[in-house]
């Protein structure tokens, strides 16, 4: 992006094809952009005549419209042994047998048939009427044929034995303008690859060593490999050919190399290349038994929805030779489009060094950073996934960057257990580290510039005294002893939206820290005097994320900036004892001046919903003495009978619990309901999009202007369970908050069509 465009700024494209065209003018790194396309279509021409027999079209009905179509993908769901010694084969594992859940369009789903004769399963095609229905969830599976449970352990056995397997549910193919779903077809076999990627999975970043897939290549069909080596194989074919014509268009004939600083025919093709490495790259990220199908969008989903590697039950398997979602042509024109409109001015330069030591070494230096978080995401050990294939592509071209194995991990700046062998000693390291960085920032930086850091930590961990993130203390300590003061903070929405499902409990901000030295003047102040200054900022940072729909997840992380920012302006924060303040005991303070805003906030719900939530802090959905309710219930102008009523709790026996979600009624219609409640319109909706984004949308619409309450309740929800270590259900209140924007809009698409029908 900063570098190779600037080399080849206003550059003619290369190609045969494209200098047989009129006169044209090429701006910025257009050229470049063309000639990639026009070699990628080359190679994929290619690809197409050694293995575009693996990939054939289907025959439709009929119905259909009859005829062949191309097919855009395959779905699979993996598939184990049943336990249930009466069922002698596999059955699969569906966590949602969906591939259609688009508005205006009927529901398309899969319907697994049980032949208890032969003992199989075969699998077809359904439109509307759905059946709800999952055989593995997080907690384990069942046997479609038998209902015996299939425990999560049994499932990583069998997977460490390579004894999992995967069937045909579904395809689905393009037609006139639409997507044409089909019934399972046969598919021809797959030869072995001449080379598959080597490298292995490390560290907590992914689960699907659990399950046996240990190696880097193990979490590709045979299909899928064969394809990525080709394509991969491909790039030295292209490469002669590319010389040729780049020779027939007059470029300067010499053999220095991009990364020596050419501009001539060696240095283009090396630019060439390494755009459509990173085109492999991107296949990698799509075609994977990893990969996911967004049925609400009808497209591929990519393995990097969230920073992990996770288990993926039914997966999708694209076809590269398409022209829809996944393919190769697809990818690859991403890449193009965003190539061609980079500005291409003023050449930058990039080094890949150790940001710890290239701080001291470059006068007076603007800092932007975003370093690791704490134990949260370890990049190094992602990274190989792609690393693997880019090393192997492009170790000619870049040997700098791709001369080890697999990606440098020893210095890295993370807390990893896996590395350092043990939590004292990752944490050790981590505070360590992160203190020189902070103290060289602080003291190499330009003054006429604030530095920046880019910093997102969820996890957070309960310890004497209050709510402390672990993630944040050792990070701002850091940067409080080494002289640096928080002179602003922006929580900044920087991930690329997903779908609902695979983005519940990851952030989606990052908070961008402004930093300055602090001055040598700096006052100081007392316990109680930073604490006043809490309870008058801290209201209106909560109130603007609100408006700007920060997650419940993103909350307390972005709240920590404002707080800490007040924090770090004094020189000291004195205690009672005359000690000074620590970045922990800041924190914890920061968090209880927030729990108490949120608790204020409570205050606006209805009666019944202000005692499900105090209810719920305390006993959650387990039942607890009736007396105790009695009186609580009283004290929020409510009463334990008004509750039942409302079919939110019940009460039996001298004790008195809140309902779960699964038992409240079945088709909840709101404008119906005389005792409706913003607890039971939370429960319902993050049920209903637990089944259909629609379905939830369509409540929001009901709701009307109750609706607003419910996300108010939804984000109270998420603090408590955060506070109380119930992760389940905190992903269930963040996921139902992060896709509110999205319900809104869809809700809205809801209201339009009721008054077309009207």
């Amino acid at each position: 992006m900063v570098e190779i465009p600037a080399i080849f700024r206003d550059s003619n494209p290369i190609s045969p094809k494209i200098r047989k065209l009129p006169l044209t003018t090429w701006s910025g790194a257009q050229g470049l952009a063309e000639d990639v396309h026009y070699y990628g279509e080359l190679i994929r021409n290619k690809a197409w005549e050694r293995i575009g027999y693996l990939y054939p079209k289907v025959q439709l009905s009929q119905e259909e419209g009859g005829g062949e179509a191309t097919v855009i993908a395959w779905f699979w769901a993996r598939t184990v042994q049943s336990p249930d010694p009466s069922w002698n084969n596999h059955v699969p594992l569906i966590r949602s047998g969906i591939l259609r859940d688009k508005y205006s369009k009927p529901i398309i789903w899969v319907e697994p048939q049980v032949d208890r004769e032969s003992q199989t399963v075969t699998y077809r095609l359904r439109y509307g009427d759905y059946e709800e229905y999952s055989t593995i969830s997080r907690n384990g599976g069942s046997c479609i044929a038998t209902g015996s449970t299939i425990k999560l352990d049994y499932i990583r056995e069998q997977g460490k034995k390579g004894l999992l397997s995967k069937a045909l549910i579904g395809v689905v193919a393009g037609g006139n303008k639409k997507r044409i779903y089909v019934n399972p077809t046969s598919l021809p076999d797959v030869p072995e690859p001449d080379w598959i990627p080597e490298g292995k999975f490390e560290g907590k970043s992914t689960n699907v060593t659990s399950y046996g897939m240990e190696n880097i290549a193990d979490v590709f069909t045979e299909r899928q490999l064969v394809a990525l080596t080709t394509f991969s194989d491909l790039l030295k074919d292209v490469r002669k050919i590319i010389e040729k014509d780049a020779i027939d268009a007059g470029l300067i004939n010499n053999e220095v190399r991009l990364r020596e600083g050419g501009s001539g025919v060696t240095a283009y093709v090396d630019a060439i290349i390494t755009y459509l490495a990173f085109a492999i790259d991107k296949c990698a990220d799509y075609w994977s038994t990893l990969g996911n199908w967004q049925n609400h969008k009808e497209s591929l989903g990519p393995v990097f929805a969230r920073q992990a590697i996770p288990m993926t039950w039914d997966f999708v398997e694209a076809n590269p030779f398409s022209n829809s979602s996944g393919s190769w042509l697809g990818l690859l024109e991403g890449i193009c489009n965003s190539l061609a409109n980079l500005p291409a001015k003023g050449q930058g330069i990039i080094l890949q060094r150790n940001a710890k030591s290239i701080v001291s070494e470059i006068e007076r230096p603007i800092i932007c950073t975003d370093p690791p978080y704490y134990d949260n995401i370890h990049y190094a050990d992602l990274s190989d996934y792609f690393y693997v294939w880019l090393r192997h592509n492009l170790s000619e071209v870049w040997p700098e960057e791709c001369s080890t194995l697999v990606t440098p991990k020893r210095d890295e700046i993370v807390a990893n257990v896996y590395r350092a062998g043990s939590k004292d000693k990752a944490h050790q390291h981590f505070e360590r580290e992160i203190s020189k960085v902070m103290k060289q920032i602080s003291q190499f930086q330009n003054p006429d510039f604030p530095a920046t850091i880019f910093y997102a930590f969820k996890q957070q961990a309960n310890q004497e005294g209050g709510k402390l993130s672990v993630g944040w203390e050792p990070f701002l300590q850091a940067l409080v002893d080494a002289g640096l003061m928080i002179t602003a903070t922006w929580p900044i929405n920087t991930e690329k939206p997903g779908g609902s499902r695979s983005r519940k409990a990851m952030l989606s901000s990052s908070v961008v820290i402004v930093c300055r030295s602090r001055p040598a003047n700096a006052p100081m102040a007392t316990r109680g005097g930073f604490v006043a200054v809490l309870r008058e900022e801290l209201p209106n940072s909560i109130r603007l994320q609100y408006r700007d729909s920060i997650a419940s997840v993103d909350m307390a992380q972005s709240v920590i900036g404002p707080g800490m920012r007040v924090f770090s302006q004094y020189s000291k924060v004195v205690e009672s004892d005359g000690s000074a303040m620590s970045v922990r005991v800041a924190l914890v303070i920061i968090n209880e001046v927030l729990g108490d805003i949120f608790s204020e906030q409570g205050a606006e719900l209805d009666a019944e919903s202000r005692f499900a939530l105090t209810w719920y802090e305390e006993y959650g959905y387990e039942p607890g003495p009736y007396g105790k309710a009695d009186t609580l219930a009283r004290a929020k102008v409510t009463s334990v009978d008004r509750l039942a009523k409302s079919g939110i709790a019940e009460s039996r026996d001298g004790q008195v619990w809140l309902l779960r979600r699964e038992d409240l009624e079945k088709d909840w219609e709101p404008e119906k309901d005389e005792r409706r409640t913003d607890w039971k319109a939370v429960q319902h909706l993050i049920r209903a999009l637990d089944i259909r984004e629609m379905k939830a949308a369509g409540l929001i619409w009901q709701l009307g202007g109750v609706a607003d309450r419910a996300l108010q309740l939804a984000h109270l929800l998420y603090v408590v369970c955060e506070e109380k270590g119930w992760s389940e259900e905190a992903v269930a209140y963040n996921g139902l908050v992060t896709v509110w924007p999205e319900l809104v809009r869809l809700s809205r698409t809801t209201a339009a069509r009721q008054r077309k029908t009207l």
